[in-house]
């Protein structure tokens, strides 16, 4: 089976690295002259430093020749560029069988990925979300790892379930797109204010407490929007949001560390060099929060953090800590 992946990052390259050793993979990214470099260096040292590419593995910038070939596509870009991938895939190839691995809402209209997704290819297109606790480097070097591939079709779901599972990378299938994409939204603005508390030195106490808070509001807001507890408590959601609240690779994560420490928002992006997700998600879940009446004052306090340059972390974690007691 040959699969297209669309997006040469860490996580794209991860993957087609962990998709390579039972499959035949393309890899696309759009800057020709660094996919030229990785089909001479065979490595992706900006985005995935110290793994060397193996030699079947497939490089391109030409999106048209990687999709017309493909038996599946895995669009791994960020998030602000599913839309415009769609559409270019639904011209090219019709009716090819589809999975993104992007998380977040689009910037603007608050869409979870799917619903890009059905506004682009109609509600019946065969598609799904691969999500869960991954870190790119880990899949990359082969490491173990569990995520869930969810779509609306169960047959769908369990078809590239066994097509993809590895013994070092196992998949689980889920029909829940909702509650997987709302986990791994969510979690990465989560992820920011574990760096901020961690960087302000508020202990492993603290870190448990918000974690465990910051579920409960990705649970309230799943339910709202017709999610399945038990997603959220499994990989796509708290196992993404305890891997990406303590794990020292986040991106996110260490947005808020840089925060706690002072920094403004545009040094911290352009010192970090990759997308974090959270940074343009947390103002769309706060929105998207307000529109079905759910109460998310972490996710509140993270974009008060990142867009009101009158409140420093201290500020924000003040009005947190000053809310009134209430039941659990």
């Amino acid at each position: 089976m040959r699969i297209a992946v669309f997006g040469a990052g860490a996580w794209g390259s991860a993957l087609a690295l962990a998709f390579n050793r039972a499959h035949e993979v393309v890899l696309w990214g759009r800057n020709a002259a660094h996919m030229a470099a990785l089909a001479v260096e065979r490595r992706n040292e900006r985005y995935l430093p110290g793994v060397a590419l193996p030699d079947d593995l497939i490089v391109t910038s030409d999106f048209a020749a990687a999709a017309r070939k493909a038996d599946m596509h895995l669009i791994v870009t960020p998030l602000a560029g599913l839309r415009q991938a769609v559409r270019e895939l639904r011209e090219l190839a019709p009716g090819t069988p589809l999975i993104w691995a992007c998380k977040g809402l689009e910037a603007g209209s608050g869409r979870l990925p799917h619903e890009i997704v059905a506004e682009e290819l109609g509600a019946d297109a065969p598609c799904g979300v691969l999500t869960g606790p991954s870190f790119a480097a880990e899949v990359a070097r082969g490491l173990p790892t569990a995520v869930t591939l969810a779509s609306a079709d169960a047959a769908f779901a369990e078809h590239w379930v066994h097509a993809l599972h590895q013994p070092h990378f196992r998949i689980y299938a889920n029909t829940d797109l909702v509650g997987a994409e709302i986990g791994g939204a969510v979690k990465n603005v989560m992820a920011i204010a574990a760096g901020v508390s961690d960087g302000m030195g508020f202990g492993l106490n603290a870190r448990a407490a918000l974690i465990t808070r910051g579920l409960a509001e990705i649970a309230r807001l799943g339910a709202a929007l017709g999610g399945r507890q038990e997603t959220l408590m499994g990989l796509a959601g708290m196992g993404d949001l305890i891997l990406t609240c303590t794990g020292d690779l986040s991106r996110n994560r260490r947005v808020g560390l840089a925060l706690a420490e002072g920094k403004t928002l545009g040094d911290i992006l352009r010192e970090l060099g990759h997308v974090a997700e959270g940074v343009s998600t947390a103002r769309e879940v706060v929105a998207l929060a307000g529109r079905h009446d759910v109460e998310m004052p972490l996710c509140e306090a993270v974009d008060a953090l990142l867009h009101n340059d009158r409140l420093g972390p201290r500020e924000v974690v003040e009005q947190l800590l000053s809310r009134e007691p209430r039941h659990e």
